[in-house]
């Protein structure tokens, strides 16, 4: 059995556990790990702040692992997904997500993704949400468009 891959970051080593733990049954701990590990990746090449990169990371590693499982026809996994996609995942998609989260909650999961994710949600959507009364945008970040996401929607 060959050892596995160092993870980049040695804080991701309690997401990837969580994950593991989370997917068991389902995923192996190395599947987990190399999603984890890809998706610290692709947020790294575009974050300008890493204060909290580790915790988008598994966020980020958790929706594609949820994407998968649904992909392979998981039980529990057959909520419809949708997804919207723009270029850089800061504005019309991040808004667009959010509101139809807002308006069928339980009944579709929501993703947004972009081709060439922007370092921040753009403030002005966290603006229009608050006063739509729609719950969201701190937990919006920008996220890279995955083969996952994708399939699953």
């Amino acid at each position: 059995m060959s050892p596995s891959p160092v993870l980049p970051d040695e804080r991701l080593a309690a997401g990837a556990a969580r994950l593991a733990t989370a997917h068991r049954g389902r995923f192996c701990a190395e599947t987990v790990q190399r999603v984890i590990t890809d998706s610290y990746e692709r947020l790294a090449a575009t974050a300008r702040v890493t204060t909290h990169l580790v915790v988008l990371t598994e966020r980020l590693a958790a929706e594609r692992l949820d994407a998968l499982a649904h992909i392979e026809g998981a039980p529990d996994s057959g909520l419809p997904r949708v997804l919207f996609v723009c270029s850089h995942n800061a504005g019309r998609s991040q808004l667009a997500a959010a509101l139809l989260a807002h308006r069928a909650p339980g009944h579709v999961t929501v993703s947004s993704a972009g081709t060439h994710p922007a370092a921040a949600v753009e403030p002005v959507v966290a603006q229009v949400l608050t006063e739509a009364g729609v719950p969201s945008a701190e937990s919006a970040f920008p996220k890279p468009l995955t083969d996952e996401v994708v399939q699953a929607a």
